[in-house]
């Protein structure tokens, strides 16, 4: 049997793709600063680039600042009673972004599936480098085990997050698996474009099948593991407790994993997608061709397929 990752349907779109990101490619790169020279200092590259995220993602008025377990939550609510609490990561590099980054996703999560959404504003380095970001997001879903049914009406979870926020998902995820020993109370997990080898895949490296610009690039990559991690080895990085694509991947819920093929992460979701199903793990996987990190930021026949294959696993997981 031969291995495709997309469709022929999905094939037929790659000219329209390839056509859109061109396009839009720059403004998105502006919008993000990464059309200017960062300082080197690590501390204030990463205050520079927050100041970035802070102006271009303000907020939405539905989303509710909540204070829970003693971190700032951004909340929604569903118009009905909720079917499930989505735990929601924003991503970032682990060094910068804010919950506010996924409002219109989480909002429109929330009206479409009836989801409480809860989106953790985790600690960041270089201030706070692991684990400091996945204490705060395990000390949420530690919360969420005590308090959801009271609070939001359901004691069911779903887990998710883009780029990091994949990255904290899956990692969260995993301790509440291994710490919490409350796997059995998550429905599945979102993973969206995700890292999770901090030791460095090849396309992190630059070794990628297609391409294509991309919002990241291995000196980047370089600068965020190495603020999140300092002072670790390769091997380190690689550790299970660091790198989900690393860890025992048996026992959890179902996964959807999406990528772009041309994301200087796509090895990271491969890998990890492909260990867990060989470890017994139901697994979604979209391979969006020739899109890159951050697609959905890119209008096209191809995202418009990946936004249905999310709704359509929400509906599965939180229906079922």
């Amino acid at each position: 049997m031969s291995l495709r990752l997309w469709s022929d349907e999905i094939e037929a779109m790659r000219p329209e793709a390839r056509a859109v990101v061109e396009a839009g490619f720059v403004v998105l790169a502006e919008m993000l600063g990464r059309d200017q020279t960062p300082p080197e200092d690590p501390f204030a590259r990463t205050a520079a680039q927050r100041a970035v995220y802070d102006r271009n993602f303000p907020g939405v008025p539905e989303g509710v600042d909540r204070e829970i377990a003693g971190i700032r939550c951004r909340t929604f609510a569903p118009d009905g009673p909720a079917r499930a609490v989505y735990l929601h990561f924003h991503g970032g590099g682990m060094v910068v972004g804010r919950p506010e980054m996924n409002d219109l996703g989480n909002r429109a999560l929330a009206r479409s599936q009836g989801l409480a959404v809860v989106s953790v504003d985790y600690r960041l380095a270089p201030e706070h480098p692991y684990p400091a970001g996945p204490d705060d997001g395990v000390a949420v879903a530690r919360w969420l085990l005590d308090h959801a049914e009271r609070e939001f009406g359901t004691p069911r979870l779903v887990l998710g997050g883009e780029s990091t926020g994949g990255y904290m998902a899956a990692a969260v995820l995993l301790r509440m698996r291994d710490e919490l020993g409350a796997i059995d109370r998550v429905l599945g997990a979102n993973l969206v474009y995700g890292v999770y080898d901090w030791g460095g895949s090849p396309s992190q490296r630059g070794l990628r099948p297609h391409d294509g610009p991309d919002v990241l690039d291995p000196d980047g990559i370089t600068f965020f593991s190495d603020c999140y991690l300092p002072g670790r080895t390769e091997a380190e990085r690689r550790d299970p407790a660091v790198s989900p694509a690393f860890a025992d991947l048996r026992g959890l819920p179902p996964l959807l994993c999406s990528v772009g093929s041309t994301d200087h992460l796509l090895d990271d979701t491969l890998m990890l997608a492909s260990r867990a199903a060989a470890a017994g793990t139901e697994i979604d996987l979209f391979v969006a061709p020739d899109l890159p990190h951050g697609y959905s930021a890119f209008p096209c026949g191809i995202t418009t397929a990946a936004q249905a294959v999310t709704e359509a696993w929400f509906t599965r997981i939180v229906g079922g």
